[in-house]
């Protein structure tokens, strides 16, 4: 018996974009009196309105629609952001957008709107200019949390890479039941053999628990996997590791998962 064939379902096709129209620098260009850059700028920096909704994009297309200019609008207050983000286990935080590897997951997609924190005290307006062109500042072990650096400015990426040896980090480490004196001076003072290869540091008892430790690390600049080994050398177990602040600039009350603007008066 011939088995009758399944009908198949006609292929979908996208629905094409609709080209009609102007681009809206062009129109705001006109509404402006300015120069199709300077319109791109505004639209980018948020002061323009299509039908009362904010459109972000230059090359979005208008036809009969309402748009305005934001009166406030000030190009001179358009600034390259850095934003400071809590990275939870599991990310990346130098890994770049579209990583190729699946199992790399950059700590740069938790950069949205949807994570900005809600208390954060900066003035800037979330724009989707500010998730563009960024670039991790420093790294931090996939495995720990803690405090990761993106920005758009040259002068805080400068900061960050040419003076990396002079900004302190800190760390809280939690490991495993007591740690005692002689791990404690074990971790603080390593061997004659190794003290040109690994950098002065600062362990000390942050808190105790009945089962954990907490240890405070500083150490000058960014070194991934050691307190790793200065923990597994003093017989010492992790559970976990979260970076608390660089430089001058601190996690504080930021949760985990979400990010803020660095500050005006904040500096590395």
């Amino acid at each position: 018996m011939i088995k009758p064939h399944k009908p198949v379902p006609p292929k979908k096709v996208p629905p094409q974009l609709d080209q009609s129209g102007e681009r809206l620098s062009k129109r705001v260009a006109a509404l402006a009196q300015c120069s199709r850059r300077e319109a791109e700028q505004l639209i980018e920096g948020g002061w323009v309105q299509v039908n009362g909704q904010r459109v972000e994009e230059p090359m979005a297309r208008v036809t009969d629609q309402t748009v305005l200019i934001d009166t406030t609008a000030n190009l001179m207050a358009l600034s390259e952001v850095t934003l400071l983000l809590h990275k939870p286990p599991g990310f990346e935080a130098m890994a770049p957008l579209g990583t190729a590897n699946k199992r790399v997951k950059p700590a740069q997609t938790l950069l949205q709107l949807a994570t900005h924190w809600p208390q954060d005290e900066s003035p800037e307006r979330v724009l989707k200019r500010h998730f563009a062109k960024l670039t991790a500042g420093v790294p931090l072990e996939s495995a720990a949390s803690g405090l990761v650096v993106f920005t758009q400015d040259w002068r805080v990426l400068r900061k960050l890479t040419e003076d990396a040896g002079l900004i302190e980090h800190e760390y809280v480490v939690e490991v495993q039941g007591e740690v005692s004196p002689e791990a404690l001076h074990r971790m603080n003072t390593p061997p004659v053999s190794e003290r040109d290869s690994l950098p002065p540091v600062k362990v000390s008892i942050n808190s105790t628990g009945e089962a954990s430790t907490r240890l405070r690390f500083a150490v000058k600049g960014a070194h991934p996997g050691l307190a790793a080994y200065l923990c597994e050398r003093a017989g010492l177990q992790i559970m976990s590791m979260k970076r608390q602040r660089i430089g001058r600039v601190t996690l504080a009350h930021l949760p985990e998962g979400q990010w803020r603007f660095l500050a005006a008066h904040e500096r590395f």
